[in-house]
């Protein structure tokens, strides 16, 4: 992949991540409101969002050079 495709990817992950974010809140809202938490959801969610991020993480390391100081 060149720049402009890897900087496309980490603007589509980093948007994903975003929408993660607030699902897992509005599901843990819901539950905090009607008494019920899908545990099981909110932590398959969590594992994917720590996934985007692994993923994040790896693209900025190829966009970002190493600086030797």
């Amino acid at each position: 992949m060149n720049e402009q495709e890897l900087r496309k990817r980490l603007e589509t992950l980093r948007s994903e991540h975003r929408d993660l974010d607030a699902a897992i809140a509005a599901l843990t809202q819901a539950g905090d409101e009607g008494g019920f938490v899908d545990q099981l959801q909110i932590a398959r969610l969590k594992k994917r969002k720590l996934q985007l991020k692994d993923r994040i993480s790896a693209i900025e390391d190829n966009l970002i050079p190493d600086i030797i100081a």
